[in-house]
């Protein structure tokens, strides 16, 4: 019988968090590799819908990682994406999702060894989560 992979999204601003991703590899540090990398221009462009309809496609987890606050490349993307945050979360909560299945980072362009320790310990805390279970009732 096989092992449980679970389904893993993350939206990565291109400024920032997508760098970081591209420095992980380029290092050669070791993240999983069941993580699906989605490049956003920041993580305030990240609609609320996108992630509903992870989940609802079967993600069990979502991740998103913008720009340290003050770095964002459009200045106030990432204030957006807290806020946006902080309202998703509660919705996500009240519809039957943990909430160590959506998680917000930041992670800068050099920061490619944060960005591997994120992604192994997303993917640590949703595998102990085991599947999720609310992907059609999204």
């Amino acid at each position: 019988m096989s092992e449980w992979t679970p389904n893993l999204i993350v939206f990565a601003c291109n400024w920032c968090t997508y760098q970081g991703a591209d420095l992980a590899g380029s290092l050669r540090y070791d993240y999983p590799a069941n993580i699906k990398i989605i490049r956003v221009p920041c993580s305030g462009r990240v609609e609320p819908e996108f992630v509903v309809e992870a989940f609802k496609r079967g993600a069990d987890g979502v991740f998103i990682g913008g720009c340290h606050p003050g770095d964002c490349h459009y200045k106030e993307g990432n204030y957006k994406a807290i806020r946006r945050f902080d309202l998703l979360k509660r919705i996500l909560i009240d519809m039957g999702i943990e909430k160590e299945r959506f998680q917000l980072e930041w992670i800068s362009g050099s920061e490619g060894k944060r960005f591997a320790e994120a992604m192994t310990a997303f993917e640590k805390n949703v595998r102990e989560l085991g599947p999720c279970k609310v992907k059609e009732g999204v």
